[in-house]
């Protein structure tokens, strides 16, 4: 799989993230394989699962910044949306939280694959 396909499969935008890295696809490949490596998906999960809302925050925070620096369009607009839900500690909307959940594990899983595939083929 091709570093365009991958993000093809991902939703992402592949061009603004070659062009940020200064036109290296090499770079860009290594950044992409890295995000599998990042604990963030497991620590969000962990935190509300705990209902431990201020550290599922900077989880989610952390994890729409690596989107947004590597262009992954599909799951930093679902994680954008469960973090400005999460943003308030103290009125965290609980009511919206499992669709915005739902929607971060999907699009979570369709970024994961795509990147294991790029990874698959070497």
């Amino acid at each position: 799989m091709s570093l365009e396909t991958c993000y093809s499969a991902l939703e992402g935008d592949y061009q603004t993230v070659y062009n940020r890295l200064n036109k290296n696809e090499r770079i860009v490949k290594k950044f992409v394989l890295k995000f599998l490596e990042d604990p963030s998906y497991e620590l969000l999960e962990k935190s509300l699962k705990e209902k431990d809302y201020k550290e599922a925050f900077r989880a989610a925070h952390t994890i729409k910044g690596i989107c947004q620096n590597l262009s992954f369009t599909r799951l930093y607009t679902s994680i954008n949306l469960l973090a400005e839900a999460l943003r308030s500690e103290t009125a965290v909307d609980t009511e919206s939280l499992p669709e915005l959940v739902q929607a971060v594990e999907k699009d979570y899983q369709v970024t994961v694959d795509a990147v294991r595939a790029l990874q698959a083929e070497g």
